[in-house]
């Protein structure tokens, strides 16, 4: 049945192309799975699909010979004379014997250790005759689950659309695409996709990127998450142990087959087997796996890459012609699996590159690549869709007219929009997706704390969003929130509108107004929950709030590639705030809380302000130098560009309304990056400086603060924008400052080779972080620490020892790390 239903398929293609057609078994006559196929002397070829089944183009009749190959199996040739189009051509390969009895051995050592070191030696010459190229390029990707809660933490899961049958088992993603892919060293690259199909969305983009694939075990280190080290990487033989398999002849040449062994299996490691061609010390074949713990992605359970490479006589390499990516994974109960398929042909190595060959855009979708029909994809489609992902296409494909229309929309919604006895507080959200708006109701749970000021508080919120495209690029939205104080006794509201036009500029303009409690240090450093735990539990009400009257206008455009520019005025009314409750959780003999004043703790009649009027101007400029990005018809996808820093300046003025010495004007400047430095880990710095034109008597609202931490938890990725054990307010200026930061993640680099130690998977962290400050002597940490902490799949902790010195003094003190804080919202 699934070969008639492949053949019925290549029949229609075709019609649009003369095609070999047929299935490639083992011989127990079962199916092989991505078998690469090409025409001898061409770069025409394709792979089977899981069902064994392939499709190969021929452009006319004549005499072919064709190529089968296949990592662990002997390679077969057959010539065919096709006459008539589709040709069906059936084959089975028999298993590779592979031997050793060819092989002398000299010394104790194994064999696989001379052949990898030759390999290593000529592997920077092996990078060179890949130093540039054209090719085409076909992907596919695919997602799927199984065994999917119907609840994941108490929320509903739902069936992803349809996409899950009634095992709660089903594909989430199958994509694929057809492009002209252009490389050349160290790392210029770029991908022109001809074709984009995305099942049951015919209007979608593919996220399947070629750059993405391009793994080359050439290189030192191959990008997975972590850096994990290649087996032929210069330093390979301090990772790895090897043993030769066997060898096997693939015409006159010789072929090792080596097994990999990790010397620390905790390492950034791959572990399998690699085939290395004799003589020529090039890469024949990659059949190697990973784990979740070593690429730092709990998880996965286990990821396979396998790669298979055709000798080029033209040009007397062996080059790659096929890739594939599998995966599997498990979270929250629900289990699933992955895989990617990419195959490479029409390779052209001495390309007629000029400058305008290569520019920041990496990948781009030619117009209407997303309305190809099937017969399009039947003719160009190099590996046949498999029997499932067959089935999908058409069965998501059918639906999509249903799922777009009002019935269906409305069905789904009605489901959705169920209210249950605890929406009021923990939130409810209806949708009519058929018209495109929704209503959102946040309630209180999650936003319910305590601070000195207010006692306990909470607010709630109300907002209304409305999209005009289906890929929610075109919106408007309109909140309101208020927020209440049982001990202040106080009502506060706030509200903004705001209009989101488009993902390609990402010209946004928005409104907002209203009265608030605001932190001193308006990138507000202390976590409300944070702050609720240290006040009750501790007596340490680190935060410190006045009253914000305002009224604020912004807007954030990127007005061309790298350049981002943030604006806003606001009318900004600031009022002093004072304590209103010493409750504790746990009392003690004496409450030592401090006053709501952060520049007299214990003084607790007068305020850090006096009430004000100000207008308050920003500008913000952020230039991303050589900024890579991804672009469709609609949107515009950033990545960055790691080679260079970004920089941030920035221009705050404010003009009083009646006092004048409340004028000012501050200016900023930042650069951050992001360094790899390979298996050995990722480098960090953020560095910061600006000064004060007349501000000698501005309030202290519109000082610079620094991101202190007093509560010993962070809950950032990392601390490269924080203190750990400094005041939150203690260092505050209206003059000149510096701060920098710098952290060093060592991935495992030297945690790995620990033994005991190694089993755990751990990461070492080292920063260090300095202040500089007109009124002030300097101030500085250096910390020291342990990250992707936890339990199983769940690593989402860190310790750090801080010690700080400043004065002549020094203080030093443990931070732990929560950084699912941060994912949670609190």
């Amino acid at each position: 049945m699934h070969l008639k239903l492949f053949l019925l398929f290549a029949f229609i293609s075709a019609m649009v192309s003369a095609q070999i057609v047929g299935k490639v078994t083992d011989t127990n006559n079962q199916p092989l799975p991505y078998v690469n196929i090409y025409l001898q002397n061409s770069y025409t070829g394709t792979t089977t699909n899981d069902d064994g089944n392939y499709s190969l183009n021929a452009s006319e009749k004549g005499e072919y010979k064709v190529i089968f190959q296949f990592l662990g199996y002997k390679t077969l040739t057959k010539t065919v004379t096709p006459t008539t189009f589709p040709f069906i051509l059936n084959v089975s390969l028999e298993e590779e014997t592979t031997s050793l009895d060819e092989v002398v051995v000299t010394t104790s050592e194994d064999p696989a250790y001379r052949i990898i070191r030759e390999t290593i030696a000529q592997r920077k010459e092996n990078l060179e005759k890949l130093s540039e190229f054209t090719a085409d390029f076909y992907s596919r990707g695919l997602w799927k689950v199984k065994d999917v809660p119907e609840k994941i933490m108490g929320q509903e899961v739902g069936d992803f659309e349809g996409m899950l049958d009634s095992t709660r088992t089903g594909i989430i993603y199958l994509s694929e695409t057809i492009s002209e892919i252009a490389y050349q060293k160290p790392d210029k690259f770029t991908e022109k996709i001809i074709a984009s199909k995305v099942s049951g969305n015919d209007n979608g983009f593919s996220f399947n990127s070629a750059q993405n694939a391009n793994l080359s075990f050439y290189e030192n280190t191959i990008e997975m998450n972590a850096e994990l080290v290649s087996p032929i990487a210069s330093n390979g033989l301090s990772y790895y142990n090897f043993k030769l398999d066997g060898i096997f002849y693939e015409g006159s040449k010789l072929i090792n087959k080596i097994k990999v062994i990790p010397k620390r299996s905790n390492d950034r490691v791959w572990h399998g087997y690699i085939y290395i061609v004799e003589d020529d010390w090039q890469l024949y074949g990659i059949e190697l796996n990973t784990t979740g713990a070593a690429i730092q992605v709990p998880f996965v359970n286990n990821l396979q890459v396998k790669q298979n490479y055709k000798y080029d006589a033209t040009n007397d390499f062996w080059v790659k012609i096929s890739q594939n990516i599998d995966f599997g994974f498990g979270l929250f109960g629900m289990k699933g699996d992955g895989n990617f398929i990419a195959v490479y042909s029409n390779y052209d190595f001495k390309p007629a590159f000029t400058k305008k060959s290569f520019t920041n855009e990496v990948l781009s979708f030619t117009p209407e690549a997303n309305k190809k029909d099937s017969l399009f994809w039947n003719g160009n489609r190099p590996v046949p869709l498999s029997d499932e992902e067959l089935k999908d296409y058409i069965k998501k494909d059918s639906l999509q007219l249903l799922r777009s229309s009002k019935t269906y929309l409305d069905s789904i919604d009605t489901k959705a929009n169920k209210l249950s006895l605890l929406s009021i507080v923990t939130g409810y959200s209806y949708t009519n997706s058929f018209k495109k708006w929704s209503v959102d109701y946040e309630g209180p749970l999650k936003n319910t704390n305590f601070n000195t000021v207010q006692g306990w508080n909470s607010k709630a919120g109300l907002s209304y969003r409305k999209w005009y495209d289906d890929n929610h690029t075109n919106v408007f939205l309109a909140a309101v929130e208020a927020n209440y104080g049982i001990a202040e006794d106080r009502l506060r509201f706030t509200a903004n509108i705001l209009r989101n036009f488009n993902w390609k500029d990402k010209l946004r303009i928005s409104l907002a107004g209203g009265s608030k409690v605001a932190q001193f240090n308006e990138t507000a450093p202390i976590a409300p929950f944070i702050n609720t735990f240290a006040t009750l539990f501790f007596e340490r009400n680190y935060m410190k709030l006045y009253e914000l009257n305002f009224g604020k206008i912004n807007y954030s455009q990127e007005v061309f590639n790298g350049l981002h520019l943030y604006a806003s005025v606001a009318y900004e009314n600031r009022q002093p705030l004072f304590n209103n409750t010493d409750y504790v959780t746990i009392p003690f003999d004496d409450v030592s809380y401090t006053s709501n004043n952060p520049l007299a703790p214990n003084d607790f009649s007068n305020a850090a302000i006096k009430e004000h009027d100000i207008v308050k101007s920003k500008i913000w400029a952020r230039i991303n130098f050589g900024q890579k990005y991804f672009s469709n018809p609609d949107m515009k996808f950033n990545i960055g560009n790691t080679k260079y820093p970004e920089l941030n300046i920035y221009m705050e003025n404010g003009t009083a309304i009646s006092e004048s010495q409340y004028d000012y004007t501050q200016v900023e400047a930042s650069l951050n990056q992001t360094v790899s430095f390979g298996n050995k880990g990722q480098f960090y710095y953020n560095l910061k400086g600006g000064s004060f034109a007349n501000g000698e008597g501005i309030s202290f609202v519109d000082y610079k603060h620094f991101n202190g931490n007093q509560t010993r938890v962070g809950t950032s990725a990392n601390y490269t924008n924080v203190f750990n054990l400094m005041p939150y307010y203690e260092f505050s200026t209206n003059k000149s400052y510096f701060e920098g930061h710098i952290e060093h993640d060592f991935r495992g680099w030297v945690l790995g080779k620990i033994p005991g130690i190694n089993q755990l998977n751990l990461n070492l962290v080292a920063g260090a972080h300095f202040l500089s400050t007109e009124e002030r002597k300097p101030y500085s940490e250096i910390s020291i620490g342990i990250d992707n902490l936890g339990f199983g799949k769940f690593r989402l902790l860190r310790v750090d020892y801080v010690r700080s010195y400043y004065n002549g003094g020094s203080m030093g003190a443990f931070i732990f790390g929560l950084k699912f804080l941060d994912m949670f919202g609190f």
